[in-house]
């Protein structure tokens, strides 16, 4: 993403505090770089008729000219080619060593296919009890998770766990994970290829964790656990029995905290989603 100057920004009227919260702004928001001092309108660019000469149709191409063909340079030893996303089956097979969920966790922090870490503060594993017999996964972390490390611990962070103290709920009794680790610039939804390559990750966590009930929060990892093309509104307060890698869990699909402080008159719905949680719970936890 590139970010043109804005027009109303005079020069010299910023002082160097100013600047630096000025591009702290802009890397929140995914900008890459600067192409310009003024806006371009590339589209108007990309639609004007291109000004190439047309070869005349009698012209005869020049015999072609043999030129030495320069030397390649050589190959800097310790410098592979930077490839911007990996591969789907090399997170795979990683995530598949990984016996623990510190093993896991140190996999992750080492691993350099996924571009969202090339952006990223640092990894956002996980928050909570990894003993817990409820996982809830969420989307991917926002600014204040990407400073920290953990997940939920900004607004929606609180409004989650006033939702799980609803229910005698806290986190020591929950485990905390997203679909993606890394955080996506501009707190946009991860890519599909993103999701391929971080997927395998949060399906060993779950393995690892065995959960004995699953809560998706939110579109994405809704979407993605499910394996549904319909929205989170349609899909909540729903469970079902999903095959997470080698475990079997029910799973919950609910709204994301982030979404009801967008949309209070929606916390009535979370509410119910809770309730049936805590049914569920009753259930469920506590036996073999």
């Amino acid at each position: 993403m590139h970010q043109d100057r804005p027009q109303n920004l005079p020069d010299g009227d910023l002082s160097g505090a100013e600047l630096v919260a000025l591009l702290e702004f802009y890397r929140a928001a995914g900008v890459d770089f600067a192409v310009a001092e003024a806006p371009i309108d590339r589209f108007a660019l990309s639609a004007a008729p291109s000004k190439a000469r047309p070869m005349p149709q009698a012209a005869v191409a020049p015999p072609p000219v043999s030129v030495p063909s320069a030397p390649r340079p050589a190959q800097v030893p310790g410098a592979p080619a930077l490839s911007l996303n990996g591969d789907p089956s090399e997170t795979r097979a990683l995530a598949a060593t990984a016996n623990t969920l510190d093993e896991l966790k140190a996999l992750m922090n080492a691993y350099e296919g996924c571009s969202l870490k090339k952006r990223a503060t640092q990894l956002c594993f996980a928050d909570g009890n990894p003993e817990a017999e409820i996982m809830l996964v969420g989307e991917g972390p926002g600014e204040q998770e990407d400073l920290t490390g953990k997940p939920f611990v900004g607004r929606a962070g609180q409004l989650l766990d006033r939702m799980l103290a609803s229910i005698g709920l806290d986190r020591t009794k929950v485990y905390i994970a997203n679909m993606v680790p890394w955080r996506p610039p501009g707190n946009r939804d991860p890519s599909a290829e993103e999701l391929a390559l971080c997927t395998p990750f949060l399906i060993r966590q779950v393995e690892l964790v065995a959960p004995k009930l699953l809560v998706t929060l939110g579109n994405v990892p809704t979407k993605s656990l499910f394996e549904t093309q319909a929205g989170i509104t349609r899909v909540r307060g729903q469970w079902k029995e999903l095959a997470i890698g080698s475990h079997r869990v029910p799973a919950l699909a609910t709204l994301h905290p982030a979404y009801l402080l967008r949309t209070p008159g929606a916390k009535s719905l979370a509410w119910r989603d809770m309730l049936s949680l805590r049914h569920a719970m009753a259930g469920a936890v506590g036996k073999g």
